[in-house]
């Protein structure tokens, strides 16, 4: 059998030990990189193969622009995957995706939007995706409450993105995006949200959309003003009324505890999916997908926005 190596600092370990003797890395704890990919998606160009890329991603040598990293971006650990892609329309992939899973503790798991309309949207997604995965891991190493955390970690995500905000914006809209998480445990599941994207659990009749949109037309049907079918195509559909941003205000996110009595998996989402399959309905026949089956719908259906899926698999203890 081959010895394994730590993930951090590739030194030899053993498979019962719970942190790396040579750099201290927590083995028990696995999580999606920092920072998500950056650069060009490859080493040479896909034209004409020459290393020669520049810090714009434009070839020197025959001026071609490369694909980013960001375009499409997949991760798995465990049982735990996600796919994020840019989708046909858009010029770069503004949403981002973060997770980490602590061995016998649980998963937590983060997708944003980057709201198109502000400065730096990517960045600012970014950002708040792995600020607040910090702080839901650490929750999860340390047996906090996970809605507690919950809040924290947009707290969290509210000032990492606050932080972008700066003259080199120009004036223009503040670095923002949306926010969903979630935090499983042996026995319940904490769903946070600020925004539109989404959480779904799809486990047979049990399934259910788990976060209600922040949005003027959702306000708008919530009080009465709208039928559900006329806000679908009033022109504030995705106006948010709630986000992150440094001209978001004071941000509290909503945060509810659900606790499956089956097995299921929990669906986060951008609205790039849930615009071609907004109901429970719309996603069920994929329940047993990948990530990347839920993207091809969305890429299929026309791709107009940026597409994140994060699939978490969850079967309550005995």
């Amino acid at each position: 059998m081959d010895t394994p190596n730590c993930p951090e600092c590739l030194e030899p370990i053993s498979m019962d030990d719970r942190f790396c003797e040579a750099c201290g890395r927590n083995l028990l704890v696995r999580r999606t990189p920092i920072g998500g990919p950056t650069g060009p998606a490859e080493a040479t160009c896909i034209l004409c193969a020459s290393p020669d890329i520049d810090d714009e991603h434009y070839c020197t040598q025959c001026g071609r622009h490369q694909p980013a990293a960001r375009d499409r971006v997949e991760y798995t650990l465990g049982q735990v995957s996600g796919v994020s892609d840019r989708g046909r329309r858009r010029a770069r992939n503004e949403d981002s995706m973060a997770f980490g899973v602590v061995a016998g503790k649980g998963i937590a798991a983060v997708v944003c939007d980057g709201v198109a309309s502000s400065e730096r949207a990517e960045q600012a997604s970014q950002a708040a995706a792995d600020a607040a995965t910090d702080v839901l891991v650490d929750a999860l190493i340390d047996g906090s409450d996970p809605e507690q955390a919950t809040i924290d970690a947009v707290s969290a995500a509210c000032l990492s993105v606050e932080q972008l905000d700066g003259p080199e914006n120009g004036g223009g809209v503040a670095p923002s995006c949306t926010f969903v998480s979630v935090v499983t445990t042996e026995e319940d599941v904490t769903v946070g949200w600020v925004g539109d994207s989404r959480v779904y659990w799809l486990a047979g009749d049990t399934s259910a959309q788990l976060t209600k949109d922040d949005t003027w037309a959702a306000q708008l049907v919530a009080e009465g003003v709208l039928t559900e079918e006329e806000a679908k195509t009033d022109r504030r559909a995705h106006v948010l009324s709630r986000w992150i941003g440094a001209d978001a205000g004071q941000v509290v996110p909503s945060v509810t505890t659900f606790k499956p009595t089956e097995s299921g998996v929990f669906l986060l989402c951008s609205d790039g999916l849930h615009n071609y399959r907004p109901d429970v309905e719309d996603l069920l026949p994929l329940a047993d997908c990948g990530p990347d089956e839920y993207v091809k719908v969305a890429l299929e259906a026309g791709g107009h926005d940026n597409i994140t899926v994060v699939v978490v698999p969850f079967t309550p203890r005995a």
